[in-house]
């Protein structure tokens, strides 16, 4: 077995060697002298001619990279770039918008964790197709293309076989997430070599199912107090739970939903808090300061080249994608499919394995609010072995957790307090919290207090004012 495992290794490596490129980034335009982290870019080939090139963005730990977990990280979308996740979310820089500079962000979980963050599927950030057909995808393309990326990037990067790997990302991708997490799984139940030390997956503000999630927001609405009993009442009585493929025969719900778009069309879904931008309006410029600064900075010349960017491959890079992206009740285009519904069953197998998640949403978030998610976990049949409880930081309330568990499953699901879509922009610090404690030490992520070491004590930065997603 020994001997068969070293001859895959050699060979998968020959094979990944032929279409993979890779270099270790030591400067970046915008930082002063040195990245203190070990920074790798490069491209992966995909399919069965590599017809796929993925551009991905690889952080060692901070801490201790040979034994740290490595997390493999998807952005939403689909088609929002690695490098917003990079950038402004949980990675180690943080991009200052207003002369373009980058400082250590304080709260980055590449301070205890190794982080992958890839542009994908085609046509996302620096990523692209040498064929025709290589840019057309779909929600179950982009699933194996996922699977496939991190067995080879993992045979390719033998060191880290043996490292905690968990499958994460955040919002459109809670469809995608738990299958790529059950593929390896399975692909370790049949044998398949090389075994990967798959241990679980978590997921910010998860898309998970198309109607549930959508269908849950006039009830949020209704406990934030964005609409009024009476509307809440007359929607629940009329509309028979059917909030969203409504019979247009049934004029009371009909009347009810009008009254509840009325109370909620201005209002910011990504944080319910945040001023509202009507995206509709031509007059309106709706792109936020933060995202114009990186697309400024990722489109400099040098700092493509201080990247390894192949040139001539992307006409301009773009934050998000938006011919990819998905929006309610869109339908397939010629580049994307969005062919899986709701990724439910997939989390319902996960649960019959020896597996951890954590599924974390913002309490201001209105894209798919907590209460669908509280839902969907609820219909997992789960034992609750730690109920709704606070957690704090700083001696703050920082949200609250709740922990289920079935046989060698475990399922912790956080809301934090305050936070829209994006935790990670909106509460950095909160975010690092229960990652830092949840992926280092499982038992005492339920504990009802923080003592953690300050992450601004190694790293004296000040965080920079603007984290809007």
């Amino acid at each position: 077995m020994l001997r068969y495992f070293v001859f895959v290794l050699i060979v998968h490596s020959l094979l990944i060697l032929q279409s993979h490129s890779k270099s270790i980034i030591k400067k970046l335009p915008g930082y002063s002298g040195d990245l203190p982290f070990k920074f790798e870019t490069g491209y992966m080939g995909i399919g069965e001619k590599e017809e796929i090139q993925f551009s991905y963005y690889f952080v060692e730990s901070m801490r201790n990279p040979k034994e740290d977990p490595l997390i493999y990280y998807i952005s939403g979308g689909p088609g929002a770039s690695g490098l917003l996740s990079f950038m402004d979310e949980i990675g180690p820089l943080s991009l200052n918008k207003d002369n373009l500079t980058l400082a250590l962000n304080p709260n980055a979980w590449t301070q205890m964790a190794n982080i992958i963050f890839v542009d994908m599927p085609a046509g996302t950030g620096f990523s692209y197709a040498k064929t025709e057909e290589g840019w057309i995808s779909s929600d179950t393309i982009l699933a194996s293309q996922a699977t496939e990326f991190i067995k080879k990037f993992l045979i390719d990067h033998p060191t880290f076989l043996r490292n905690p790997l968990y499958i994460s990302g955040i919002s459109y991708v809670g469809l995608i997430i738990p299958r790529v997490a059950l593929d390896l799984y399975e692909g370790n139940e049949r044998g398949d070599q090389p075994q990967f030390n798959i241990q679980g997956y978590t997921i910010c503000s998860p898309l998970t199912d198309k109607f549930k999630d959508f269908n849950s927001r006039l009830e949020y609405a209704h406990r934030v107090g964005l609409i009024s009993y009476e509307v809440h009442k007359s929607a629940t009585e009329n509309c028979h739970g059917n909030y969203v493929n409504t019979n247009s025969a049934n004029t009371i719900c009909a009347n009810s939903l009008q009254r509840y778009e009325e109370c909620t069309r201005r209002i910011n879904v990504e944080n319910i808090l945040d001023p509202f931008c009507d995206e509709n309006d031509p007059t309106l410029d709706c792109e936020r300061d933060y995202r114009k600064a990186l697309n400024k900075w990722a489109n400099i010349d040098a700092v493509q080249q201080a990247l390894n960017i192949r040139q001539g491959k992307v006409e301009k890079w773009e934050v998000i994608n938006y011919t990819l992206h998905y929006q309610q009740d869109k339908n397939d285009t010629i580049f994307y499919s969005y062919d899986i519904f709701s990724s439910f069953s997939y989390h319902k197998k996960l649960s019959s394995k020896s597996c951890r998640a954590l599924i974390y949403s913002g309490d201001h978030d209105l894209t798919f609010p907590y209460v669908g998610v509280e839902q969907w976990i609820t219909s997992l049949n789960l034992d609750v072995e730690v109920p709704w409880i606070p957690f704090y930081v700083d001696d703050q309330v920082g949200g609250y957790e709740t922990k289920y568990a079935k046989n060698n499953y475990s399922l912790t699901f956080v809301t934090v307090k305050g936070a829209g879509h994006s935790i990670a922009v909106y509460k950095p610090k909160e975010a690092w919290v229960l990652a830092q404690r949840w992926f280092t030490s499982p038992d005492d992520m339920m504990k009802s207090a923080f003592d953690l070491k300050d992450p601004m004590e190694d790293h004296p930065i000040r965080l920079l004012p603007d984290y809007y997603y």
